[in-house]
């Protein structure tokens, strides 16, 4: 059975990189108000991208199940980042309690929650658990909101509008952070630029990793989990949404005078305003806003740690095999 199972995967990988992928940028196009075009958005066709997940899920939304909560109660959400040409990135977004949003149908009781999440934090095949870094291919509905079309259930707890990650190659990497400055995104009177054919501006950083050089908080009193704060360059300002990662709590923030952000460039609540850098978490290096924490890999039976088992895995492992046999000399 495992043999069949492992075989069916196969079929199924193929037949998905045989799919087309559609490109980032084309799903987050906009028109001259900066409003999602992409054609499916009007249809319940289901997309497929590639790239490289930037963050982890449980750093960005409270994934903690609440079947009663006014709100969506539990939330999950991955960026992933389209490589070369395709300058773009996509939010994947699931919520628990549709119910309770505008034009929402259905909620996930609390064990169903935990359940979908375990489902989309794996590979359907392996049971790879995803970190950033990774190379994906999410396959789902489109729906706009706020400036970005995102790929989410269209807030309907129906099976036939779940989404799938499945992963392409595990430890890619994260994309090294585009280098940006103030300039690049506010014009000379501080407002956001928007270009809607995106070669430019606010939406042709949207949904990618960034990095602004050489900035200072205009008020950092406010620094917490999911707190919002600005920073500036002595001219211009910025929004920064700061994660619910561990190292982000009341006293953590050790950043003096000037330093660098590193996080998601974002986009919330607006069609053609509303971005923001987000950090998913703070290492607490005193220099750089950002996380450089790699998640472990903990895929059972991945020795090299390279996300899939396969004869590298036991070419390792025979190499130690008895190393610390009496005798050997391996031992220490």
């Amino acid at each position: 059975m495992k043999e069949e199972g492992r075989l069916l995967c196969i079929v199924i990988f193929l037949f998905t990189t045989i799919c087309l992928a559609e490109t980032h940028m084309n799903v987050q196009a906009v028109d001259e108000y900066g409003v999602g075009i992409h054609p499916d958005l009007q249809t319940w066709n289901k997309v497929a991208v590639e790239g490289i997940i930037l963050n982890d899920p449980l750093y960005i939304l409270d994934a903690m199940p609440d079947q009663n909560s006014p709100g969506p109660g539990g939330m999950w959400q991955i960026y992933v980042q389209g490589e070369g040409n395709d300058h773009a990135g996509t939010a994947v977004w699931m919520g628990q309690c549709y119910d309770n949003l505008w034009g929402g149908s259905g909620t996930y009781t609390n064990g169903q929650w935990l359940a979908e999440v375990f489902r989309i934090d794996h590979d359907p095949c392996t049971g790879y658990d995803f970190a950033p870094g990774d190379k994906v291919r999410v396959t789902g509905l489109l729906k706009y909101y706020g400036g970005k079309t995102n790929i989410n259930e269209r807030h309907d707890t129906d099976p036939a509008n779940d989404f799938k990650v499945e992963l392409l190659n595990a430890a890619v990497g994260l994309p090294n952070p585009e280098l940006i400055t103030l300039n690049d995104v506010k014009d000379g009177n501080d407002n956001f630029i928007f270009v809607q054919s995106r070669i430019s501006g606010c939406e042709y950083y949207q949904g990618r990793l960034v990095r602004i050089s050489n900035v200072s908080f205009v008020d950092a009193n406010g620094w917490d989990k999911d707190a919002t704060l600005r920073i500036t360059n002595g001219v211009k300002t910025f929004d920064v949404k700061l994660g619910i990662g561990y190292g982000i709590y009341p006293g953590s923030n050790n950043l003096n005078n000037v330093f660098d952000v590193i996080g998601i460039f974002d986009q919330e609540g607006s069609d053609m305003a509303g971005y923001r850098i987000w950090v998913p978490n703070y290492d607490g290096n005193g220099r750089v806003l950002t996380d450089r924490r790699p998640k472990p890999r903990n895929l059972v039976g991945d020795v090299n740690n390279d996300g899939i088992i396969n004869f590298k895995d036991l070419a390792d492992m025979a190499a130690d095999w008895l190393m610390c046999a009496p005798g050997s000399g391996g031992c220490n």
